[in-house]
Formats: C-alpha cells, sequence, structure tokens
C-alpha cells in the first residue's frame, strides 16, 4: 500500500459519526481521516432502505476519489442497510458499527438484558438483536427508536434541562418495563447525549457506544491487511458536509476540542431532500 496518500474514509448521515472520527484519531494518530458528513439529508432513520443505499453510495463515491485503503460506515442505519452492498461493491476493507457495539455491550453486561436505542431504520431493521444473538444466543434484546434525537443533536441541544426533558421522557417508559443494566447507543449521533442518557436513567446502567471499539477493530483490520501507517501524519484531516458547514463546525470542534479547518460543503450528484 502505498501509505503517504492512502487514507480512512468515514461517512455518516451527519454529525454523529464525528465521535467514530475522533476515536479513529485518537487510537490511530498516524492516519489522515476523510469525514463526509450527509447534514443536508439527515436524519436517515426515517428514510426507505433504497434511499440510505443510494445516498451512502454517493457518499462512498465521492471519498473513493481521496484514494481511501478503508471505509468505516459511522452510520448504524447505512450500517444496517448498506453494509454488505458495499462490501461486494469494493476492494478494499468496509468496517461498520454494529457489530463493534454489540460486542462491546455483551462484555459489559452482567444480566445479559440489553437494551437498544437507534433510529426508526436501525431499530426496524433489527440488526442489533441478530448480531447481539450471533455473538451469545442467551442475549435478551429490547428495542426503542428515539426519532427526537438525531435533530436535537444536529441543531447542538445536547446537554441543560431542555435535553434532559425530552430524553428523560423518551427513555424512562423503556426503563422500566425493561430489566436491562447495559444500554447500546444504537447511533453515532447518540454519545453527544451520553452524559444526559446516563443522568436520565441512573448511573447503574452501563451505556455502550460503539465509537470505541470501532476504531479498534478499524486498527486490527489494518494490521492484519498490512495497511497500518508507521510514519507520523504529514497531512491534516479533511472534512465535508453537505449542508449548513458552520454548525458542523461547531460541533466537530466541540467533540475535538480544537479549531476545525479543513472543512468544505460538497453538493451530492442525486441529491435530494
Amino acid at each position: 500500500m502505498d501509505e503517504v496518500q492512502e487514507a480512512i474514509g468515514v461517512i455518516d448521515s451527519g454529525v454523529g459519526g464525528l465521535t467514530v472520527a475522533y476515536e479513529l484519531m485518537r487510537q490511530l494518530p498516524n492516519e489522515k481521516i476523510v469525514y463526509l458528513g450527509d447534514t443536508l439529508r439527515c436524519p436517515y432513520g426515517s428514510r426507505t432502505k433504497e434511499e440510505v443505499q443510494v445516498f451512502t453510495k454517493e457518499m462512498v463515491d465521492f471519498l473513493m476519489k481521496k484514494n481511501l485503503k478503508m471505509v468505516v460506515i459511522a452510520c448504524n442505519t447505512a450500517t444496517a442497510y448498506a453494509l454488505e452492498m458495499l462490501r461486494e461493491e469494493l476492494t478494499i476493507p468496509v468496517l461498520g458499527v454494529i457489530k463493534p457495539g454489540s460486542r462491546a455491550a455483551i462484555k459489559a453486561s452482567k444480566n445479559n438484558h440489553i437494551g437498544i436505542i437507534g433510529t426508526e431504520g436501525t431499530v426496524a431493521s433489527q440488526a442489533y438483536p441478530e448480531a447481539l444473538h450471533s455473538i451469545k444466543e442467551q442475549v435478551q434484546a429490547e428495542s426503542l427508536a428515539c426519532p427526537l434525537f438525531v435533530p436535537m443533536v444536529e441543531k447542538g441541544i445536547t446537554e441543560g434541562e431542555q435535553a434532559y426533558e425530552l430524553v428523560k421522557e423518551n427513555l424512562l417508559p423503556f426503563k422500566h418495563t425493561f430489566p436491562m443494566d447495559t444500554l447500546i447507543l444504537g447511533c453515532t449521533h447518540y454519545p453527544l447525549l451520553e452524559t444526559t442518557i446516563q443522568q436520565a436513567l441512573g448511573e447503574e446502567i452501563s451505556i455502550i457506544s460503539s465509537s470505541e471499539e470501532t476504531a479498534r477493530e478499524a486498527s486490527m483490520l489494518l494490521e492484519f491487511f498490512d495497511g497500518l501507517r508507521t510514519e507520523s501524519r504529514e497531512s491534516g484531516h479533511e472534512f465535508y458536509a453537505t449542508g449548513d458547514v458552520e454548525v458542523f463546525r461547531t460541533i466537530a470542534e466541540k467533540i475535538f476540542n480544537e479549531e476545525i479547518t479543513n472543512l468544505e460543503k460538497v453538493c451530492m450528484e442525486k441529491a435530494t431532500i
């Protein structure tokens, strides 16, 4: 592999996947990350499977021009609907966020009762229960769609009284009807609400974000394919968004705790809302 030029491409329906990008940067500091968030057409959770597949393919086609060595689908809905399609079409490794998150949840759970919150699309796909049961048959899994959470995050409403009341209203019935000890944040936007979710559910619930585990698996895959970059990274990461770049920048800088300079707005060829 040409180590100097090749990068890890990260795609998401919006800003949520930046939590995965952050972990990739933290665990793989020598790698270059090229990120594309489809903020114009976000959220994906209420989209049809066919729409999500088309949008995901358009994002990958754009990023493949950046000479990628790996694609990370940092969106649970896109992982559920498009992971296998992309693996069939691409010659480079493609990693989703569902299996890594499921493995982390099984490690954390003491009573084998695992809750999943996600978008309508992710919940409807049954991707998480299937992944959990494929790893450990004894797991009891229950899912809850939280369609309000992604728009909240995209607007920057992640903490404070408004965020707490919305999260509490959505999650408390779930907590009281299912004896979970572990909750999977089945959308990469949700880690930005993690503090508020923990407050609403209580400290006794272990909250699992797939970001860390996904970055760990990316590292192992790259090592397996002899693709890890061993030299210090010379060029900066690249960020692209299909919608408002200033809102994107504000949220990105909050996640990374540093200034984001290499950010551009892009248009997908068939972009429709």
